[in-house]
């Protein structure tokens, strides 16, 4: 499909100039674009590419010269992000998933699918599953008994879904996402070496060695309207009570979410972060690539967690965090500051000693 540079700028309320009846077919980096592409320049050093390649259209920050760029017509965004949200929805080829239910798809009996579903290859459905309407659910997915999904979900290949979660409507779950797995929740008969030494801050005690029995999950998962969840996540069951995923919220690729966690809404988790069991995240909250979260805490709204901060205690709301153990970035940048000056203080402390004892040794 071909849209004309004026349809993609009124989809993302931009300004067109130029010949705006010119089709596009796809978006591309300005020096590899061909003629049918749509050049994504937002920003000067990508401009600077575009007569490398190919391109007679180009989005374009506000005020550059575009003819100058040898360009037919251009697209103005003043957001170039936003602009890219956008622009990659309307021209997203999507997956090439085939609409209706493949033959060798397994369907309980007793599930209920909504009107225009499609259920691709060795996906298997369980009973009293329901599917809303339009929801597309990819090969070799499998969703458990008594799970609810909302309409218009997405579930790419080889998701999982386990029994009894509740999702709302324009679920996204790429490939390999796990919902519903028991939690990571073990106790030993008697008081065990890692309760000791948490109590006592490093004592085990006379502890002695015993096996691990293990805790169910009698909850489930919950998840609002329009959470997406990328590659290879998993999200436990709770033990008691669900787990709960907010509406809005966006997490990424390798992530885990630990049984009885509850994530606020219109949050962001990126990758390689993990949230221990029982914690708390409130609303509009960003963990960067590799946090940690302990568990039974409670992360306040709006907190933002730098790249691999690792929270161990509770984070009031509005904080931005870094560090191992996190604290707030400010002071975390002064004692990084401190620790680089080290090695030079380590050589002035050995001069100032040097001269002392020197200047002691002609007494």
């Amino acid at each position: 499909m071909t849209y004309s540079v004026q349809d993609i700028a009124d989809a993302i309320g931009a300004e067109a100039v130029g010949d705006v009846a010119l089709r596009i077919e796809r978006a591309a980096e300005p020096a590899t674009a061909d003629a049918d592409d749509l050049a994504m320049a937002m920003v000067a050093r990508f401009q600077a590419d575009i007569p490398k390649g190919k391109a007679r259209v180009a989005l374009l920050s506000p005020g550059a010269d575009w003819q100058a760029l040898g360009l037919k017509a251009a697209i103005f965004a003043p957001r170039g992000r936003l602009a890219m949200s956008g622009v990659t929805a309307l021209l997203d080829p999507g997956q090439g998933f085939t609409s209706g239910i493949h033959p060798s798809a397994v369907i309980d009996p007793t599930a209920e699918i909504g009107e225009g579903v499609s259920v691709g290859a060795l996906t298997v459905i369980g009973p009293r599953a329901r599917i809303g309407a339009g929801s597309v659910i990819g090969p070799h997915c499998a969703i458990g008994a008594d799970v609810s999904l909302g309409e218009k979900a997405l579930l790419r290949e080889m998701v999982s879904i386990g029994a009894r979660a509740t999702i709302g409507a324009r679920f996204v779950a790429q490939p390999g996402v796990r919902i519903g797995g028991d939690g990571f929740s073990f106790v030993t008969p008697e008081i065990s070496g890692v309760e000791m030494a948490r109590a006592t801050l490093g004592d085990q005690g006379e502890t002695k060695p015993q096996a691990w029995l293990r805790i169910h999950s009698l909850g489930a998962v919950t998840i609002g309207d329009d959470v997406e969840i990328g590659a290879n996540t998993t999200v436990d069951n709770g033990t008691i009570r669900d787990t709960f995923i907010g509406a809005g919220t966006k997490i990424d690729s390798l992530v885990q979410v630990g049984h009885n966690v509850r994530i606020g809404t219109d949050c962001l988790v990126c990758a390689q972060a993990g949230i221990a069991g029982s914690s708390v995240i409130g609303n509009n909250v960003v963990l960067g690539g590799q946090t940690g979260v302990g568990d039974n805490l409670m992360v306040g709204d709006r907190v933002i967690a730098a790249g691999a901060t690792k929270i161990l205690s509770n984070v009031p709301e509005g904080r931005v965090m870094m560090g191992y153990p996190a604290v707030k970035m400010d002071a975390f940048t002064e004692a990084y500051k401190v620790i680089r000056r080290l090695p030079r203080l380590a050589r002035d402390i050995a001069a100032l000693k040097k001269a002392v004892f020197k200047d002691e040794g002609t007494e």
